[in-house]
């Protein structure tokens, strides 16, 4: 089947290459994530899921009589299924606890590059399937976001591993095999037990489902077609099952009541934080009021430039293939859903205009259809030159080498800030700086406070008799409180304070004091420490901050 989307193998056979190389990637990601993951700070969300994970094992270890996690700020409202791996594993690994959490989130993010190699060998053959792994594996949105992000990447990476058993469902349609059948129910009691949106999923399949159905009705009658999708149905109900045992394992609030997940569907529907300004184009915008163009924006900005090509042209070949009478039509129904998959959320973002910030850590979930999209025009490209001679496909996999090449330099100049990533067509991020957000979530703290440390254990000073140093903080308290240590304070208020600990967005004030620590990437700032000793400092803000 693969070959009929790839197409013909021609002169140049390259099938057992992808394959091994697929697998050298993964080992290779898997090394560097070895030696690179204690290099991420903490974001602003890591503390509290931190505690959110350790709350739900005293809910089980407990035997459910310490209920806290069930009540939890708000973070009952999501699955806590990453958040509990890490507390576990913080138990029996020889790191602490938040090296662990970066240690497991490269761990989740490695599964969901697995679910979208595989995805893609699915519909596009072994060519299509090397090349999403390339596009997803330096892309450095996605791979940013894999240490360090406790909710968004976790539910890309369920969200790859559902496709994936969908895919596979589509493909044996309308018998699908028991593993298949488990897949597609882990698959989807993660997505969902991550992030309620996650049965947005329904919709996708939906999709494919009933373009196999009219287009087998046509062929055969509408009582076959139906009886046939009745039995997909039935061999799929199990799988059901499986998705509520999970969903309930990793969010055991869910399946407290039936109408949980609806709750937390109708709690999420509305912004319920009080409105913040977020830089935008050079604006400020307050958070429910982002432009349509948000999301489709700041994909074309952070998104490698292959990636965007092969993306665009695989969202565009998966349609028209869809509509293609030549195909089998679960073929069909699988390109259908994926495209849907790519394509629907962000339809639904700008249609429906909700509050937006964080850049579009919020549709992390995207970029695996989008990568599985990508191989298959990569595939199909591939196919194309074969027919053109051996120096067609040598220019073509040197054009896609450099194409790639690009991000990975980025990713490796940016380290550990890879979520910051603008691509060319932005400026980089130098061009971005001044326009958009870049360490929203304050990870630059970390390697700020080492440096603060390196700087005053060279002047030989020490915190004054009697206290701690006081540090007044822009930015987010808890990553800095972890960062710099118990010999250190944190206050909003600079009034008294030794130093000022200050994240380089636009909100945090650039003060008239000596430097004492700067972390820069490309000429960019992403976070200062002062000396502020004697000095009056009237505010750490340019503007108010939210109460």
């Amino acid at each position: 089947m693969a070959r009929a989307i790839a197409g013909s193998q021609g002169a140049f056979d390259l099938r057992p290459l992808p394959d091994q190389l697929a697998v050298a990637v993964l080992l290779l990601l898997a090394v560097v994530a070895a030696f690179t993951f204690r290099d991420y700070g903490l974001g602003w969300d890591d503390y509290t899921h931190a505690q959110y994970g350790d709350l739900l094992l005293r809910l089980y270890g407990s035997g459910f009589s310490d209920r806290r996690a069930l009540t939890f700020v708000n973070l009952y409202m999501y699955g806590g299924g990453f958040d509990m791996l890490a507390a576990l594993a913080a138990k029996v690994l020889h790191f602490d606890l938040f090296e662990t959490r970066r240690l497991m989130g490269a761990g989740v993010g490695l599964a969901g590059l697995v679910a979208t190699w595989r995805t893609a060998r699915w519909v596009a053959g072994p060519i299509g399937g090397l090349v999403a792994l390339a596009l997803l594996a330096t892309c450095p949105l996605y791979y940013g976001h894999m240490f360090m992000n406790p909710k968004d990447a976790p539910f890309a990476a369920a969200m790859a591993l559902l496709l994936l058993g969908l895919v596979r469902s589509f493909e044996e349609y309308p018998e699908v095999a028991p593993a298949t059948v488990a897949l597609f129910g882990v698959g989807l009691g993660l997505t969902i037990g991550t992030r309620v949106i996650g049965g947005m999923a329904a919709c996708y399949a939906a999709a494919g489902l009933a373009l196999v159905v009219a287009v087998e009705a046509r062929q055969g009658g509408t009582r076959r077609a139906a009886e046939r999708a009745g039995r997909f149905i039935l061999r799929l109900a199990p799988g059901l099952l499986i998705a509520y045992l999970v969903m309930g394992l990793v969010w055991p609030w869910s399946v407290l009541s039936p109408l949980n997940p609806l709750r937390s569907l109708e709690y999420f529907s509305v912004f319920f934080e009080k409105p913040w300004k977020e830089m935008f184009g050079g604006d400020l915008v307050p958070v429910p009021d982002m432009p349509r163009s948000y999301v489709p924006t700041l994909l074309a900005l952070k998104m490698p430039e292959i990636f965007l090509a092969l993306t665009l042209a695989g969202t565009a070949l998966a349609f028209l293939a869809a509509a293609r009478r030549d195909l089998p039509p679960p073929r069909r129904a699988s390109l259908l859903m994926l495209a849907t998959a790519a394509v629907l959320p962000i339809a639904i973002s700008v249609a429906t205009k909700p509050a937006m910030y964080n850049g579009i850590r919020h549709f992390l979930f995207v970029t695996p259809p989008l990568a599985v999209l990508g191989g298959l025009a990569g595939a199909r490209l591939l196919d194309w030159l074969r027919g053109r001679g051996g120096a067609a496909v040598a220019a073509g996999i040197a054009l896609f080498a450099v194409g790639v090449a690009s991000p990975v330099i980025e990713i490796a100049r940016l380290h550990p800030y890879q979520y910051t990533h603008f691509n060319h067509i932005a400026g980089g991020i130098a061009g971005a700086d001044d326009r958009y957000m870049l360490d929203y979530w304050g990870l630059s703290f970390k390697q700020a406070a080492e440096a603060l440390h390196a700087a005053l254990a060279e002047r030989h000073e020490t915190p004054p008799v009697g206290r701690p140093w006081k540090i007044a903080v822009c930015g987010p308290h808890p990553p800095a409180e972890v960062a710099l240590g118990p010999d250190y304070v944190t206050t909003w208020n600079p009034k008294g304070a030794d130093f000022a600990l200050m994240l380089g967005e636009f909100y945090c004030a650039h003060l008239d004091a000596p430097v004492l620590a700067e972390v820069e990437r490309e000429g960019v700032v992403y976070a200062v420490a002062y000396d502020i000793r004697g000095r009056t400092v009237a505010t750490l803000f340019t503007i108010p901050p939210v109460e």
